[in-house]
């Protein structure tokens, strides 16, 4: 199974929790980690490759050239690392014919087959939107966009990279941004929508990728059937959205105390092979 990951150093700690959660999860199971990175130093990506390597696993390790996307906005904290995963059918092996993208900001608590095995041949990307978020007729108007079907979550893509070679232009790409910058929001996001949008097959966000902050709101509209219980059994993707994050010192999420578990088994099984375990950080 091919996975693709893109981060910068604040990054290297919650990425090694999500990969800690998926192999955890993945008994079994062969992953090709993509690692897509900038600016990450020689001793982080060692430590990466040996945190993949000693669980089994295989690290490959893309270098992007820093003037790729250097013009393109950074919001908030969002970093620009995030435009990677729309380019990443130009630096990806040509053997590598469909892969699953994740954020660092994700638990995985079940196995993935189920989503990796979506059947999108006629699709570019598959993706959930989530419904009470930002509407979508709101970024029709931002963006200009109204053929736009719906107003998908980028954390979480399953992308058919066979069928991006053949009709992605990263031109479009690049206008897009030039002409919009002032506009963008959720920079990666907003062009993702507004150019692929009508080629991306809709995945069911419970299941494949479960914003935590709506987790008492889903229960509430479902009538209590999407509750724990429900969730620890059907959903692969717990995804830790927005600005506060799991591991900050001041979260309080529902799902903050199934965060710390992994953050300690990630923790612990780094320092298994090195003489002093690195604390992971709480700001």
């Amino acid at each position: 199974m091919n996975i693709l990951v893109t981060l910068n150093s604040a990054y290297l700690r919650p990425v090694l929790v999500m990969l800690k959660s998926m192999f955890m999860n993945s008994q079994g199971e062969m992953f090709s980690i993509y690692l897509m990175h900038s600016s990450l130093k020689q001793q982080e990506i060692d430590e990466i490759n040996d945190f993949v390597t000693k669980h089994g696993h295989i690290l490959h390790v893309i270098t992007v050239d820093d003037e790729c996307f250097k013009e393109a906005p950074v919001v908030m904290h969002y970093s620009r690392e995030m435009y990677y995963r729309l380019l990443a059918y130009k630096f990806l092996p040509k053997e590598v014919g469909k892969i699953l993208y994740l954020d660092p900001d994700i638990l995985v608590i079940n196995n993935l087959h189920r989503l990796y095995d979506t059947d999108i041949s006629d699709y570019l990307f598959a993706a959930s939107y989530h419904r009470r978020m930002l509407s979508k007729e709101f970024n029709k108007v931002r963006l200009n966009a109204y053929d736009m079907q719906e107003y998908y979550n980028s954390g979480v893509l399953l992308m058919n990279v066979d069928r991006q070679r053949s009709e992605m232009d990263e031109r479009k790409i690049f206008d897009f941004i030039a002409r919009y910058k002032n506009r963008l929001v959720l920079p990666d996001q907003d062009v993702l929508n507004s150019l692929y949008s009508d080629s991306i097959r809709e995945l069911n966000e419970v299941q494949f990728n479960l914003d935590t902050r709506f987790y008492r709101y889903n229960k509430l509209i479902s009538n209590g059937g999407i509750d724990m219980d429900y969730i620890f059994h059907n959903t692969c993707i717990l995804h830790f959205c927005g600005k506060r994050k799991p591991w900050h010192k001041n979260y309080m999420g529902v799902f903050h105390s199934l965060y710390k578990y992994y953050e300690k088994q990630a923790n612990d099984f780094v320092a298994s092979f090195t003489r002093q375990a690195p604390v992971f950080a709480n700001a």
